[in-house]
């Protein structure tokens, strides 16, 4: 038998030096975040109180294709990057496909996911301003386990607020967060007044994404100077950070001889997406290639594919900038699905500029499909994903099928954003047929979004 290889490494060497800057090479910028009270766009020094000053520069770079890694966060990659690209023999002999099937294994991290990729930077940067408190969310718990290990790194304290649904399905995230040093409270809580109002209203809220921000948010605020905020997905640095899954992968897809007809990473703020999308996309808007990008949403949080592109906060409260994006409203509040990663309600600026587009295609999927697709990956495969990564597999195996069905070979990359040893749960809902689909009304979707006041 011919030797067929499987698995596609880089080594210490060939580690990405520097983040790819998708803005530099869009013809139509992201148009730029807004202070709610002047409807002007926020400056440096505004975005300065929350953030790190360091990471609002690379925020705002709208110019420099590429920005240098520092030393020492580009050291500690190389503690689990670079990560391998996975040709998926045994999903293609499954699906007995003429296509190509590949994917990028983010879950090889100590965090078990791809979120490490920006919280050693966040972390990074932050320490090397003299801040030592730190305040976050975290909706699956991927984001929050990944600053609680650099932030252990680095010397940080930190706060994180994890979505109460989430805080209670996977407490073993919790206990991963807890090992590395962080205080873990579930959001919505009594301790900021964001949190009091909420369960002033409704007692039993179990909690969203913009919620957990704005607790967040509120609680670095009011805290000493020595404190910041930081969040694992939107804005535009943190899908810079992640560009490194892409920039390995493209050299990954070379080794492999190949290149991939479609790009494929499931949807909550951008990050994971962008990070394996933006360096594809990037050298179609150069090179004029003809690589599909696919953004993929749960059905029951789809602002990509029902939503409105519409200056929104990005926190429930209303403590952030109105940011640019396709929303279903800052209010909305997503089914209890079990990815908890992708109940957000607004996407990227980035993402959703490129989505108007029409450079980024995006598809939402009902949860019963992607739990399907999760176990047919872990039976051919090996490997249990995150709820969150079923999303982009059940993507790859619509596209495989389609290949199927015309005969045609078809070369499939999907980003495999973390594993699912601590989402079992899950599994075992699902597998005892507790699970549904969740179909959301139109007038829920127009109701929320009838809420927000018409800038654009």
């Amino acid at each position: 038998m011919k030797d067929q290889t499987k698995k596609f490494l880089l080594t210490d060497k060939e580690i990405p030096s520097q983040w790819y800057n998708i803005v530099a090479d869009m013809k139509n910028k992201p148009l730029p975040p807004l202070d709610p009270k002047t409807k002007k766009p926020v400056t440096l020094d505004q975005m300065s109180v929350i953030f790190a000053e360091e990471l609002m520069k690379q925020e705002m770079n709208t110019t420099d294709r590429y920005i240098d890694i520092p030393d020492e966060v580009r050291e500690m990659y190389k503690i689990y990057r670079g990560t391998p690209l996975v040709r998926a023999y045994g999903l293609e002999k499954a699906l007995d496909t003429p296509a190509k099937i590949y994917f990028k294994n983010e879950g090889v991290s100590p965090a078990g996911s791809h979120k490490p990729n920006t919280a050693i930077p966040q972390a990074y940067y932050n320490a090397k301003q003299g801040i030592k408190h730190l305040t976050t969310e975290t909706g699956g718990g991927q984001w929050g386990s990944a600053i609680a290990l650099a932030s252990q790194y680095f010397g940080l304290d930190l706060k994180v607020f994890m979505v109460k649904v989430s805080y209670n399905q996977k407490p073993y995230r919790k206990l991963m967060m807890n090992t590395w040093g962080a205080e873990v409270i579930p959001s919505p809580s009594m301790l900021t007044q964001a949190g009091r109002d909420i369960l002033a209203h409704d007692p039993e809220n179990s909690g969203s994404l913009g919620t957990a921000i704005s607790e967040a948010v509120e609680m670095a605020l009011q805290s000493p100077e020595d404190t910041k905020y930081c969040l694992g997905s939107v804005l535009n640095h943190t899908i810079l950070h992640q560009t490194v899954i892409g920039i390995e992968a493209m050299q990954q897809m070379e080794m492999a001889g190949d290149e991939p007809d479609v790009v494929i990473g499931c949807f909550g703020g951008g990050s994971n997406f962008g990070g394996i999308a933006f360096p594809f996309l990037g050298k179609k808007l150069r090179e004029g290639s003809k690589t599909r990008v696919v953004a993929i949403e749960p059905a029951s949080c789809p602002k990509l594919t029902r939503g409105r592109f519409q200056y929104d906060f990005g926190d429930t409260a209303g403590f952030t900038p109105l940011i640019p994006m396709y929303t279903l409203g800052h209010d909305f509040q997503p089914a209890d699905i079990h990815a908890g990663g992708l109940r957000y309600h607004g996407a990227g600026s980035i993402v959703s500029q490129l989505i108007k587009d029409g450079l980024v295609e995006a598809q939402s999927m009902p949860q019963l499909e992607t739990f399907a697709a999760g176990i047919m990956f872990a039976k051919s495969e090996g490997i249990i994903p995150a709820p969150e990564s079923t999303h982009a597999i059940a993507m790859a195996i619509r596209e495989a099928q389609i290949a199927k069905e015309e005969g045609k070979e078809r070369t499939i990359l999907f980003n495999l954003s973390g594993h699912g040893m601590i989402d079992l749960y899950a599994y075992e809902q699902y597998l005892a047929g507790k699970l549904s689909n969740y179909d959301l009304p139109d007038e829920i979707i127009a109701d929320s979004i009838s809420k927000l006041e018409p800038i654009l």
